[in-house]
Formats: structure tokens, sequence, C-alpha cells
């Protein structure tokens, strides 16, 4: 019977473990990752396993990323190595049928454990709980110009030449920032001047050049037919 009471150090360092990876997680996502990268970035910094080399760089090119990343690796390292010793320890100490019972307990222990924690509304009011504290701390404010246009993501800016054929000659900027378009003009070069933050009504000429935020491949593409 003792050998089952050692399963719950072995339940609950796998419950802290979970929280501990989504609570990385919102760091992450708080970094400017999407919620997808974040979650597996979390997962395989905490487990050691799972890193490409574009996806490490995500992480080592960014200080407070790589911050994270380390404690993740630290406590990644010390809850494996807890679980295995405590599960050792309950599955070797078994007789008879303790044995299949205790294995038993574990499995369904840690699915349990991870259904909590990722399907039900305790995962979100975690979640909720350490966001809050995130944002309170104000640890997260300052974010690079990368992450913030996702530029390791395919989207930038690009400066373009209206030429004398261009479709978008005599065009307002609402006609063209359209949402089939996917961009949008940040900005516009005209002559010697620069207009910052151009009005909508603002009309496009020959001779501009636009400087122009959206999906690089998208603009390419579009740009080019012109």
């Amino acid at each position: 019977m003792s050998s089952m009471y050692m399963l719950i150090p072995t339940l609950l360092v796998i419950l802290f473990s979970f929280l501990i990876v989504r609570a990385a997680a919102i760091a992450f996502m708080m970094t400017g990752m999407d919620q997808k990268r974040a979650r597996f970035q979390a997962l395989s910094a905490f487990s050691g396993t799972g890193f490409t080399t574009k996806e490490a760089e995500l992480i080592v090119n960014h200080p407070r990323r790589r911050q994270i990343a380390t404690w993740l690796m630290i406590l990644g390292n010390a809850g494996i190595v807890t679980v295995i010793v405590t599960a050792t320890s309950s599955l070797v100490s078994s007789e008879g049928y303790q044995l299949p019972l205790n294995i038993l307990i574990l499995v369904v222990g840690a699915f349990l454990i991870y259904r909590i924690v990722i399907r039900t509304r305790f995962g979100r009011r975690w979640e909720s709980f350490v966001e809050n504290r995130f944002v309170k701390s104000q640890v997260f404010e300052e974010s690079t110009t990368e992450d913030l246009l996702h530029l390791m993501e395919g989207y930038g800016l690009l400066q373009i030449t209206i030429t004398q054929d261009s479709t978008f000659v005599g065009k307002s900027l609402l006609e063209a920032n359209t949402p089939d378009n996917e961009f949008w003009i940040v900005g516009v070069h005209r002559g010697k001047n620069w207009i910052s933050l151009p009005r909508s009504v603002e009309t496009i000429n020959e001779g501009d050049k636009l400087v122009v935020y959206g999906e690089l491949k998208s603009l390419r593409q579009l740009f080019r037919q012109e």
C-alpha cells in the first residue's frame, strides 16, 4: 500500500510540469510568438526535445525568450528526474497485484491531469492568472521590431515605386488598401517629401514610392504584375 502512496508526489510533479509549460507558453506569446508555436516551444524546452535550427533561432536570438527557455530547461530536468525516481521507487516496491494497479493509476492519473489542465476551465483560469501577473509585472513591455512585424514569419516592409502604367495611379489609399490586396500602405515618399501615416483619401501618383507592409511573397507577386 505504501508504494501506492509514493505515486502521489509523482502525479503532483506531473501536474506542476503541465502548469509550468502552460505558463511558459503564455510568456512566449507575450514576446510576440503565435499560440501554436509558443506552446510547442515551451514543451520542447521543458522536455529538451523537438527543436529545429530555424525554430531554435526564434528563441536564441531573443534575450527574453532565451531566459524563459533556460528556466524551462532547468525545471524540466528537475521534474523529469523527480518523476523517474518516484515512479520507479513506487513500481519497484510493488508486490503482486499492486504492480499493474500502480501502473494503471499512474497512466490514468497522468491522463486526467492532462485533461484538467488542457481541456477544463481550470486550465483557462490558470492561463488568465499567469497572463495577468505578467502584464502587471511589466516584464514583457519591450518587443523588437522583428517581433512586432512578424518578420521571421514572412511579413515585412517593402518600398514600391509607382510607374506610369500602374493600376494604382489615381486611386486613393482607401481604394488601394482592400482586403483582397492583403497589404497596408504605411508611408509615401513623394519627391523630397515624406508623408507619414497618410490619410485614406490620399491619392497615389506616378513616381510615388510607397512603403508597404504585408506578406513579402504576396507583395512581390502583386507588384511584379504592375
